[in-house]
């Protein structure tokens, strides 16, 4: 969590475009920047890179089949009625997210708010892996045309005031009135929601 080029980063992808296209080849500098940074690929519409073990040190492919399909399809029908009613369905997609590699990856045992102090990497993510897996299931979705109101966002940074930990988030960009929120699953243990709130108000918490 605490990688030293985080600051750099963070100071880069403040200044970028807040939305990435859907197709994965045209990802925003920000979001490229998460899988070059630990040298995957992008996810696609069929599969994408489960990173866990701290900065993706260890690493999975979840290839979606078509009850995974189906299960996230149905997660996000519940959601068409609003804005807001589908960030609550994308906490939800989450949790499916969860849910779903904790056999593989044996990430049922996984605290809020892991890192190095947690002595457990092999069974937890730090905030670069929620954000990079957050990010790329949210791609994923976004190229099956599951969002009606959201555009998946370039990661945020915070950590530049004193005493504030040093963290990132993955984003999602509300297209009618532009806001960004914040979708953090770091902060919460197995199967809890993520938060979801304004990126405003996410860059002054700790």
């Amino acid at each position: 969590m605490r990688a030293g080029f985080a600051g750099a980063l963070a100071a880069v992808m403040l200044l970028l475009p807040a939305t990435a296209p859907t197709n994965a080849a045209e990802l925003s500098a920000g979001v490229a920047q998460l899988y070059t940074s630990v040298s995957i690929y992008p996810p696609s519409a069929s599969a994408m890179t489960v990173c866990y073990g701290f900065v993706c040190r260890r690493r999975e492919t979840l290839d979606f089949s078509a009850a995974d399909r189906a299960a996230l399809g149905k997660i996000m029908a519940a959601g068409r009625a609003n804005a807001a009613a589908e960030r609550a369905a994308v906490q939800k997609a989450v949790i499916w997210f969860d849910r779903r590699m904790a056999p593989i990856l044996g990430t049922d045992k996984r605290v809020a708010k892991a890192d190095f102090r947690a002595n457990d990497d092999k069974h937890n993510y730090d905030c670069w892996d929620t954000t990079r897996n957050t990010t790329s299931l949210m791609l994923v979705m976004q190229m099956w045309n599951l969002f009606k109101f959201h555009d998946v966002g370039n990661p945020h940074y915070r950590g530049f005031s004193f005493g504030q930990t040093p963290h990132n988030t993955a984003v999602l960009v509300e297209r009618a009135t532009k806001v960004e929120w914040a979708v953090d699953l770091w902060p919460r243990g197995y199967l809890q929601p993520p938060d979801v709130m304004t990126v405003a108000k996410w860059v002054t918490e700790d």
